[in-house]
């Protein structure tokens, strides 16, 4: 009887002391634009992510992006192509461009600038500081509000961190990273208007679920049976 309650204290320390996978489901919404004379109707997508100590996927629409930090790789997978590049970290984003967007890629580079606003909200069961954030890039401007807690069941400090190598798809430098450590805390939600070249768009998102549970087996892997690219495509490129 002793044996098996020591037995069932151990179990129960090893399970205490393993790290639980978070997932985190995100609604996004863009409202109806019109860029380049192309109408563009609103749309609803689904952000998920599962994140633990070393691993990182993330989801939108046909894209997934996969950080493992066990291995210091990154993989960007295409679901709709059936096709992924893989790059090591750090990342240097050059490397992953199309020939054809390689030239582009010194003009691509992002500012920002971060401040706290002052302003607190509670936004689903999360207590939220907000932060007002400029971003501009070649003749493109945003501006956000983003909403963020500490109050999170899981490290937000390493999940920021994770997410420095994701920043730098966008095209962020080193100058511009650092401005978003000046957010304390982990995005639950979000609010954007971009204007480029005249056109005006906004997104929102707002995170509506954040749970510990197991992760779906292989889910910080590359589906079987897709295909390694050397470079990302300009479909790629162009979110389709």
């Amino acid at each position: 009887m002793k044996k098996a309650l020591l037995a069932l204290i151990v179990v129960m320390a090893v399970a205490l002391l393993l790290p639980a996978d978070v997932y985190i489901k995100t609604n996004v919404h863009t409202d109806a634009f019109e860029m380049m004379g192309q109408k563009q109707p609103a749309k609803d997508e689904v952000t998920e992510q599962w994140v633990n100590n070393n691993q990182l996927f993330n989801r939108q629409g046909e894209r997934v992006t996969i950080l493992d930090m066990n291995k210091n790789i990154m993989y960007i997978v295409n679901l709709k192509e059936k096709n992924y590049v893989e790059a090591t970290l750090p990342l240097d984003m050059a490397k992953l461009l199309p020939p054809e967007a390689a030239s582009m890629a010194s003009m691509m580079k992002m500012t920002v600038k971060v401040a706290p606003n002052g302003q607190a909200r509670k936004i689903g069961q999360w207590n939220c500081s907000g932060y007002d954030v400029d971003m501009s890039m070649m003749m493109m401007k945003m501006k956000m509000v983003i909403w963020a807690s500490t109050d999170v069941p899981f490290d937000w400090k390493m999940f920021s961190k994770m997410y420095t190598n994701v920043s730098k798809m966008q095209f962020m430098d080193d100058a511009s990273i650092a401005e978003f450590t000046k957010i304390k805390g982990f995005q639950i939600g979000s609010e954007m208007s971009m204007d480029m070249m005249g056109s005006k768009m906004k997104v929102t998102s707002q995170v509506v679920e954040i749970a510990q549970k197991p992760a779906p087996a292989g889910i910080y892997s590359v589906p079987a049976g897709f295909t390694k690219e050397k470079t990302l495509s300009m479909k790629d490129m162009q979110g389709r």
